[in-house]
């Protein structure tokens, strides 16, 4: 058979077909591999190929169904045009050879190398190839619709169910990883992976993780005389103090040290001084601001706003039959993604809480929780259970150990150093 016009046409067309399987296996990668954070901000700087490639990405389902039926035309139809071909040139064993020159072929020029060079640019691919495929899913859009429903009543009847609320969870899941990731590999510093990290979880945890125990808040006996109420809004590191009377249950309001100075002042002025003693009509309820109680189960993320909306700081924590549980501020909330915060009048264990003897065994305060345990050390010791490690040893014990007990769970060998009533204070771990 001579070379003749027919036959340059069909290999020219075969060639065609190869480049176009290229450009759709490479922008079936590129648009699948692409961040759509990356692409927001580049959309965001005015590149329309982005916005294109956002669109694209939207609705996934339907863009990979155009991109395969394009790809796998173009396959068979290549395959078949020298499958023709090669059976002219060299008869019957042209088919085996067809099959062998066209599976090198796509497989080399078709596959790996589109798809190599999409995976290692690929937003800058997607962003390139997205007003062609958005032209392509609008063209092939009624087929495409008809093998939709065909696919989605399969899954349908093999129990299969869409969960497009997962979504959103999985892109908080996707993020956290990647931030985790960035550290194990040392792009991301430990401390800012902790930040991130720490604004991420506000959504997903709640006051009674980290408030302050009603143990140890600090208040005011409204029916204490004046000087012993100055002497301890002096002597107290916190600017901000529950009233109560008769009952730490009946709390009457929340006094505020800058309020309580100027009640003083006004007082002690010399045109208001008289005879006797002018703090004797100090009446701290009346200078209190109302207290401000919430439930224990409202979020971090959600209480933040209400403390930003109420231009307030302090709240007091109840359960759901309205007893007092604990107390949780702003700076609570913010230690949560920054870290600890102290200031010169905080009263703070030079250790934190944490330190290692010489045997190398961890020494720990009971009431130290088990996230700031676990960003501490990089643990990830279980906290669904029990938000301190004293909590953690009593909930797997089953039991209030007593002191030299010692428990092995969760990779680490717990023994209880120092207890005061029911409470363990201190307790010495060391992984196993």
């Amino acid at each position: 058979m001579t070379l003749d016009a027919a036959f340059w046409i069909t290999a020219l067309s075969i060639l065609g077909l190869l480049c176009l399987s290229a450009f759709f296996s490479g922008s079936e990668t590129a648009l699948t591999a692409s961040s759509r954070g990356k692409l927001k901000a580049q959309a965001d700087k005015g590149s329309r190929g982005a916005a294109a490639a956002m669109a694209v990405t939207d609705d996934s389902e339907r863009m990979i169904g155009a991109l395969l039926l394009g790809n796998n035309i173009v396959n068979i139809l290549s395959a078949s045009l020298a499958t023709a071909l090669l059976t002219r040139l060299f008869g019957d064993s042209g088919v085996a050879l067809a099959t062998l020159v066209m599976t090198v072929l796509v497989l080399i020029f078709g596959e790996v190398l589109p798809k190599t060079l999409a995976i290692t640019f690929p937003e800058a691919v997607a962003s390139r190839v997205a007003p062609v495929i958005r032209l392509l899913i609008l063209v092939f859009s009624p087929v495409v619709a008809v093998v939709r429903g065909l696919v989605r009543g399969l899954l349908y009847l093999m129990g299969v169910r869409g969960n497009e609320e997962g979504r959103i969870t999985a892109i908080r899941e996707e993020i956290a990883g990647t931030i985790a990731l960035g550290h194990s590999e040392g792009a991301v510093e430990k401390e800012a992976r902790d930040r991130l990290l720490g604004a991420l979880d506000l959504t997903h945890r709640t006051v009674d993780e980290i408030m302050r125990h009603r143990r140890q808040i600090e208040m005011i006996n409204a029916d204490d005389p004046t000087e012993r109420i100055l002497a301890q809004a002096l002597a107290s590191p916190h600017t901000r103090l529950p009233i109560f009377r008769d009952s730490d249950e009946n709390i009457l309001g929340v006094i505020h040290a800058k309020d309580l100075l100027r009640e003083v002042h006004r007082l002690t002025r010399g045109d208001e001084v008289g005879e006797g003693d002018p703090l004797a009509g100090l009446d701290i309820v009346k200078v209190a601001m109302k207290p401000y109680f919430i439930p224990e189960t409202t979020t971090l993320d959600e209480q933040m706003r209400e403390f930003l909306a109420r231009r307030t700081h302090f709240a007091l924590v109840v359960d759901e039959y309205g007893a007092l549980q604990g107390l949780i501020t702003l700076e609570d909330i913010l230690e949560e993604i920054v870290g600890e915060i102290t200031d010169e009048f905080d009263v703070v264990a030079k250790d934190g809480g944490l330190s290692r003897n010489e045997a190398g065994d961890y020494i720990i305060d009971g009431a130290m929780t088990i996230r700031d345990l676990n960003r501490a050390n990089d643990w990830t010791l279980p906290d669904d259970e029990a938000n301190t490690i004293a909590g953690l040893v009593i909930h797997e014990a089953q039991t209030i150990p007593a002191e030299g007990q010692a428990f092995s769970f969760h990779g680490f060998r717990f023994e209880v150093m120092q207890k005061r009533e029911n409470r363990i204070t201190r307790l010495k771990m060391r992984p196993l």
